[in-house]
């Protein structure tokens, strides 16, 4: 069975690293997993004032993430958390109340930086954030990548194999994680 991931790119940077990232990893994903870019870009900055009447573009996010199997976020650090466009998409997608369109999507973090930490502690918030927003996450294996020139190019081609194999066998994690949340909310009591 396959699934189709709707991937977030926490960056709106031209020549982001995360999404050099992205690209790798839908180049390293097993073939049960399709990774598509849900955009994030375009959405305004949310306010409760917008949810009696949503504007096209957060209804069109919405659909987007109802659309897909499952979540991935790649996201680089911003002064130790997430930055602020990709808080903004979780709270257009988790609004207005009782209409979450992340509740129960299994999901999973990575992200690039040229720090020796990479995206640790940006990571961390971003787990929190799902948590609240019911979001089942890929707990373990952890994926931080210290991004370093040459790394991945522009295509998504990474020129160290070593780091090409921890992508290609996490992404095989993920996957086995998103057929058991998936196979568990099949189940009916």
């Amino acid at each position: 069975m396959s699934y189709t991931v709707g991937v977030f790119v926490g960056s709106l940077a031209s020549d982001s690293i995360n999404r050099k990232l992205a690209r790798a990893l839908k180049k390293l994903a097993p073939p049960e997993l399709d990774l598509v870019e849900i955009p994030i870009a375009e959405l305004p900055l949310y306010s409760r004032d917008y949810d009696a009447d949503y504007p096209q573009a957060g209804r069109a996010f919405k659909d987007a993430v109802a659309a897909v199997d499952a979540l991935l976020f790649v996201t680089p650090e911003y002064n130790r958390s997430v930055p602020g466009v990709l808080k903004n998409a979780i709270d257009w997608g988790s609004r207005p109340w009782g209409t979450n369109s992340f509740a129960k999507k299994p999901s999973a973090v990575t992200g690039a930086s040229p720090g020796l930490i990479s995206t640790a502690v940006a990571q961390q918030h971003l787990r929190s954030i799902l948590s609240f927003v019911n979001s089942p996450e890929l707990a373990n294996p952890e994926c931080y990548i210290h991004f370093t020139d040459g790394l991945i190019d522009n295509d998504g081609n990474v020129s160290v194999p070593g780091t090409a194999e921890f992508l290609r066998s996490w992404l095989q994690e993920f996957h086995i994680f998103i057929v058991k949340v998936v196979g568990a909310q099949r189940i009916t009591i």
